[in-house]
């Protein structure tokens, strides 16, 4: 039986059952990893320039372009060079890094996806108070509280993890470190280790999940009560963000809660690109470049630029 201590490296198994894979690492994970970086550079430098959106919702919205493109880079990258030089190698320390930062992106990411339904419930439920709500120096403390709630979870789960012995295999069943593909080659028990998962992915998943449909719930009842209100644009605006927060929950909660006898390897990889890409993918989308403001912000500060150079 080998200890923990005696594992200095795993190797990230890069296509499982025989599949190729090439295609995805090559061309799928790229081109994905540099539209996220792209939209997200452009709604932070757009949201930045521009003066008019310097509100509540255009901070969550810079903080979650700024976490987005951090999310995204702590896996792909990695798993795009070691499939190109075929160096599937990752250091201990190595791995305990990207769990330790890929759980605290992804709760992060969660707490801000609820701020931001709990800021349009407000802006549309309590409009005459909205500023006076949501202050700048509230907004803030929201966000240090969800950076400083993400460290704590990660944190925990991390130290968790590696505190077990190793005893099977160095290989990780996934495209990059996380706890539920070590959690298969640990020969101690890992009972409190599933629990301390279900107990915390029920209560914070769980939660934040309840409080962004009830924002959405009187954000609708609000809006039909009042025929003056165009319902077409609150529809719009909240069902988009219900549909990445589903995906988000539905594929984390899917690759976190599975049991470690009955997953599959390639299901695992699907279900945690999903949660790991599609979001930081998606929300530039849904977010932003959909909304009229931001399109008027981008060709405002695009002709500026054009008038500029041609000066």
């Amino acid at each position: 039986m080998a200890n923990a201590t005696m594992v200095t490296e795993f190797l990230l198994l890069g296509s499982p059952d025989d599949w190729d894979l090439s295609f995805l690492y090559f061309t799928v994970f790229p081109m994905t990893y540099l539209a996220t970086l792209l939209g997200n550079i452009l709604i932070l430098t757009i949201t930045t320039a521009d003066k008019n959106l310097h509100t509540p919702m255009y901070f969550f919205l810079r903080n979650l372009s700024l976490l987005d493109m951090c999310y995204i880079s702590i896996t792909v990258p990695k798993a795009c060079v070691n499939s190109l030089t075929g160096n599937r190698a990752i250091s201990v320390a190595g791995c305990a890094t990207q769990i330790f930062l890929v759980i605290f992106c992804a709760c992060v990411e969660l707490l801000f996806l609820t701020i931001m339904a709990w800021d349009r419930y407000v802006a549309i439920y309590q409009p005459l108070q909205y500023l006076l709500i949501m202050k700048p120096q509230f907004c803030v403390c929201m966000t240090l509280a969800s950076l400083l709630s993400g460290l704590l979870y990660a944190g925990v789960h991390t130290g968790n993890t590696f505190r077990l012995s190793f005893c099977q295999t160095n290989v990780v069943h996934q495209f990059f470190c996380d706890v539920p593909s070590l959690l298969k080659l640990f020969c101690s028990d890992t009972t409190s280790n599933m629990v301390l998962f279900l107990v915390s992915t029920v209560a914070i998943g769980g939660g934040c999940f309840t409080l962004i449909a009830m924002s959405y719930f009187r954000i609708f009842s609000a809006v039909l009560k009042f025929p003056t209100r165009a319902p077409g644009k609150a529809f719009s605006t909240c069902t988009p963000h219900i549909l990445v927060v589903s995906i988000f929950l539905s594929s984390g909660t899917a690759v976190y809660l599975r049991s470690a006898a009955t997953s599959d390897t390639l299901q695992d990889m699907v279900l945690s690109a999903f949660y790991t890409m599609f979001p930081p993918f998606l929300n530039p989308l849904i977010f932003s470049l959909r909304n009229q403001q931001v399109k008027d912000a981008v060709r405002k500060v695009m002709g500026r630029q054009l008038f500029s150079g041609k000066q």
